[in-house]
């Protein structure tokens, strides 16, 4: 099974615009586990833990995260965020697989297990 990492926006001005940030990353989320696909949804991990510890020991367990991963499903409004900008940095550095949206994820995914079938049917 594929890991698939949401990578968008977390903070925000207020708590009202962060938490939209959030629940943009949870729907991303939810759309795919619907494909059958594991997620990391950072957004949701550490929603509540904020000031709990300084904010480099998310970011870089953030980084550890997205190294197991297999794909980055970018969030809109990614691309005005320091620390989303970093990690789609880090999924190039360690070649993993970024998509705009759910539907070129879903493309992928689709071929992935169009290849695996046909791996297991040349195996007979």
């Amino acid at each position: 099974m594929k890991l698939i990492y949401i990578a968008g926006p977390f903070r925000a001005a207020n708590y009202w615009l962060q938490e939209q940030n959030i629940r943009r990353a949870e729907t991303a989320a939810l759309e795919v586990w619907k494909l059958g696909t594991a997620v990391i949804c950072p957004h949701a991990n550490t929603r509540f833990f904020q000031g709990a510890v300084p904010d480099h020991v998310w970011l870089d367990g953030d980084l550890e995260i997205i190294r197991r991963c297999d794909a980055l499903l970018l969030v809109e409004g990614w691309e005005n965020s320091v620390g989303a900008r970093g990690e789609v940095e880090m999924a190039k550095q360690y070649g993993l697989k970024i998509f705009r949206n759910i539907n070129e994820l879903k493309s992928w995914l689709e071929v992935d297990c169009e290849n695996l079938q046909f791996r297991r049917d040349t195996q007979r």
